[in-house]
């Protein structure tokens, strides 16, 4: 993996970049839609690249129970199992073993747990979270961390940073793929002192790129931001800072003038079934009656296919009947409104016009939908 920086904003953390893989080049800020188990859910590839999408995010946990890394790496890899040919990062397992508290034992070798699909037992530590990434062969692959619950007690986030900085270490020994790129996670909680402890041990070990783990969790929307303009600081400003699991719009736009990279998050395709659609003037809840006879497109500013073949009123119809193609059209929008957001910032950061950007996007949100 090749990351070169383009443009850095004046006055401010902030800068476009682009990240060239043996799979194809993505520009950045950029957001990496969530395809869980090898599928963006509702849309196939094509409306994926249709949509704007360069580079998306698959989980090692999930394919690893179901069908198995074996059967992945057999089929030729996980690019050519779901037929998408652009960048692929896929997550460590990490966090959805994290999420499996009750179900699980957490050891200085790794995580036993219970599957959640039948309740078999499993082990993975950073070796076998390298090999099934490896198998799996995504561009992209993270090391294996212990993720916190918010809120912890000081001492078990200090735990946590020391196996997480122990587990990074193994993961750098475990990995043989030269065309992967290794990112390291940093963790720490909510606490200052322990999130630069792990950077600092992080950046010695010479990763590809650098992960913001441990966040949107619960905490606040002022915590965070605090917790990453404390943390990116103590990392290579020539390598990817990756923001993991946010998330909103709003989020975004303050995380990228703080100087992140990247990120993913589930919001525009759980949203998009949840019948809830995101334009430049905030979200559309799309079952409201005010759209029943309603014949402009979902944002009148948009050219994705949904927008440019359907109204208000036919999505409104869809959702309300229950019908699997208002799940499809209303993923296609919100992520091509979360692509095109994505390249406005990089635009506005080109044209050292961030700020300015800031707050029109403030603007219309606060104006709303008419």
């Amino acid at each position: 993996m090749e990351f070169r920086i383009t443009h850095k904003a004046a006055g401010g953390r902030a800068r476009t970049g682009e990240i060239r893989t043996p799979h194809g080049m993505f520009e950045t800020p950029v957001f990496m839609p969530v395809g869980t188990q090898g599928s963006v859910k509702a849309v196939s590839p094509e409306d994926l690249t249709d949509a704007g999408v360069r580079v998306i995010l698959a989980n090692t946990y999930h394919l690893y129970l179901r069908p198995g890394h074996p059967v992945i790496g057999r089929l030729g890899g996980l690019h050519r199992f779901m037929n998408w040919s652009g960048p692929i990062l896929t997550d460590s397992g990490g966090f959805q073993v994290y999420s499996l508290t009750s179900l699980r034992t957490l050891t200085d070798h790794g995580v036993t747990f219970q599957s959640h699909i039948d309740g078999s037992r499993h082990f993975i530590g950073p070796e076998e979270a390298i090999d099934i990434q490896e198998t799996l062969g995504a561009d992209i692959i993270m090391a294996f961390d212990e993720c916190a619950p918010y809120p912890s007690e000081y001492a078990y986030v200090q735990r946590s940073v020391s196996l997480t900085t122990s587990w990074a270490r193994r993961c750098l020994e475990r990995k043989k793929r030269d065309d992967q790129a290794l990112f390291g996670i940093v963790q720490g909680g909510m606490y200052a002192d322990l999130r630069e402890i792990s950077a600092q041990e992080l950046v010695e070990m010479g990763f590809d790129g650098y992960a913001l783990g441990g966040l949107s969790v619960g905490e606040d929307r002022a915590t965070r931001e605090r917790v990453i303009r404390e943390t990116i600081g103590f990392l290579p400003t020539e390598k990817p800072v990756y923001l993991m699991g946010v998330g909103t719009p709003e989020d975004i736009l303050e995380a990228v003038a703080l100087g992140v990279d990247m990120f993913d998050c589930v919001m525009p395709t759980r949203n998009a079934r949840n019948g809830t659609l995101f334009t430049t003037a905030g979200r559309m809840t799309i079952k409201n009656a005010r759209y029943a006879e309603d014949n402009r497109p979902v944002d009148e500013g948009c050219h994705c296919y949904t927008c440019a073949n359907y109204s208000r009123a036919y999505l409104r119809h869809l959702f309300m009947a229950r019908e699997i193609l208002s799940y499809r059209l209303n993923t296609i929008h919100n992520l091509a409104y979360y692509a095109r957001l994505m390249a406005d910032i990089r635009t506005a950061i080109r044209e050292d016009r961030l700020t300015e950007y800031r707050a029109t996007f403030y603007e219309l949100q606060e104006k709303g939908l008419g």
